[in-house]
């Protein structure tokens, strides 16, 4: 996966000054030897900190050695100024934990107090405006912090992603598609940089590659992609040359920034100039870690490179499209799988999803489009779609957005892709989300979220809540069970 962060952690252990420097330090070794047994590698600074003089040595130290992302370890209570100035003066995402208590033994001479000591470490970076990620419980053995780490480490990866990521977008939205708003203010609060260019910038660029002698090379490419699904040959080139055209544009605007996405203008002159409709392109960018979302959703492309910086897989953007229709349920899940009618939902696009998550890959026209452009026809300007059922599997939905007067907002909803046949067409799955009707209704609906939800494929839920608390989105809604009324859910209903 290209396009996103590699993440080498560093570990600095803390120690106040009324307690040893020699039990803060053993303990440090503990937790690196349990985390290198896991097959993980951690740079180990070998200061402590126990005043300003230190954190500075310290600093220098994770510098030199490369680290972007830290864990600051409380091997006792900690110093509260010193430990929080070097999350203040590192750049990077950081982590605070601490130790628990060895033994009964160990109390009368070796308690550490690091219980105590978190406590003033949070209030203290509260008090200086500093962000770290401090785990649900981060109090532990060794072997427990070294599984806390662990688990920062797609949240690391993420935020590193994020200060360093610039979003690329072709066109103004489609007519009707004010939903996918995209307040620009909150894009520079999570790190963001954004470009926008219009939709004819691109077609220059497009229509400057004519003859690229790169374009036979991704033909091939996309033919061995493709294999027996190649059903539409003769629009390879162009597709090809339109590829190479993003890539090349991503190349040379990407300015300061490291790693881009896209959020392009796919419909509907985009048919008619280019000649070509843009979805196995953005399909197979996507699957290499380069999000390009349709119709201008630049908080989709957004959403799309943090489920792939938090997944290191690639992702989709998918309408939350249609229900599951109820002979379709009858017929292939009721009974066989524990979900409600209401569970269910088809997400679907016109065909973006990248290969490897498809069961079989297909090379269409888009049909949607062909109805209005090319009506009782042989498809022409159309083709360029990547059809097939989405993959069987667990699944996370989720979103990031901003809502029109500039407030940071999130959902995240684990299920599944059930191994049912869509008897569709496009990128499409049934898709089983646990109270998905009430969520739906109490969430997507009433808190005005836009059609399209970002899919990453696996279990990512805890990590994404955690990129989100660091972010600091205050709404991060979920799938309630029916235990947990959402706030303007009916109670008598």
């Amino acid at each position: 996966m290209i396009n996103i962060p590699t993440v080498k952690l560093g570990i600095v252990a803390v120690s106040r000054d009324c307690f040893p420097m020699s039990l803060s330090e053993s303990r440090r070794r503990a937790v690196v030897s349990a985390y290198e047994a896991k097959g993980l590698s951690i740079f180990e600074c070998q200061t402590t900190i126990e005043n300003e003089v230190h954190m500075k040595k310290a600093l220098a130290e994770v510098k030199e050695a490369g680290c972007n992302a830290l864990v600051i370890y409380l091997g006792n209570f900690g110093p509260e100024s010193s430990e929080t100035l070097l999350a203040k003066y590192f750049d990077g995402p950081v982590m605070f934990v601490a130790a628990a208590e060895e033994a009964s033994a160990s109390l009368a001479n070796d308690r550490g107090d690091a219980y105590c000591g978190m406590l003033n470490a949070s209030y203290n970076l509260k008090l200086r405006n500093i962000k770290a990620y401090i785990p649900e419980y981060p109090v532990g053995t060794p072997s427990e912090v070294a599984d806390m780490m662990e688990d920062f480490l797609p949240i690391a990866r993420t935020i590193l992603g994020l200060n360093n990521l610039k979003i690329i977008s072709f066109g103004p939205r489609p007519q009707d598609f004010l939903a996918c708003n995209a307040p620009i203010k909150q894009l520079y609060n999570v790190g963001v940089e954004i470009e926008e260019n219009s939709e004819l910038d691109l077609f220059a660029a497009y229509n400057e590659h004519a003859n690229d002698p790169r374009i036979p090379d991704v033909i091939k490419d996309m033919e061995a992609e493709l294999g027996e699904g190649n059903k539409m040959p003769g629009i390879l080139p162009k597709l090809a040359q339109y590829e190479i055209t993003l890539l090349d544009w991503a190349e040379a605007h990407k300015g300061s920034r490291e790693y881009v996405a896209f959020a392009n203008k796919c419909w509907p002159s985009f048919q008619t100039q280019f000649g070509f409709v843009p979805c196995y392109v953005n399909s197979r960018l996507t699957g290499r870690g380069i999000p390009v979302s349709c119709e201008v959703d630049i908080y989709g492309a957004l959403s799309e490179f943090i489920g792939t910086c938090v997944s290191e897989d690639a992702v989709t953007l998918l309408d939350i499209n249609n229900s599951v229709p109820s002979d379709m349920y009858e017929e292939h899940i009721k009974g066989a799988y524990d979900y409600t009618l209401k569970d269910t939902f088809m997400g679907f696009h016109c065909g973006n999803t990248p290969a490897c998550k498809l069961t079989t890959r297909t090379m269409k026209n888009q049909k949607i489009m062909a109805r209005s452009l090319e009506p009782n026809q042989e498809p022409n300007i159309t083709r360029g779609t990547l059809e097939g059922d989405i993959v069987p599997g667990k699944i996370t939905f989720f979103r990031l957005q901003s809502t029109a007067d500039a407030k940071l907002r999130a959902y995240i909803a684990q299920g599944e892709v059930l191994p049912v046949s869509t008897c569709s067409f496009g990128g499409i799955g049934v898709f089983a989300i646990p109270e998905m009707g009430r969520f739906y209704r109490h969430v997507l609906v009433e808190k005005n979220y836009p059609h399209h939800g970002a899919v990453a494929f696996g279990s990512f839920g805890k990590s994404l809540f955690e990129v989100f608390k660091y972010l600091s989105v205050e709404d991060i809604a979920f799938n309630q069970p029916k235990s947990m009324l959402y706030k303007t859910e009916n109670p008598f209903a």
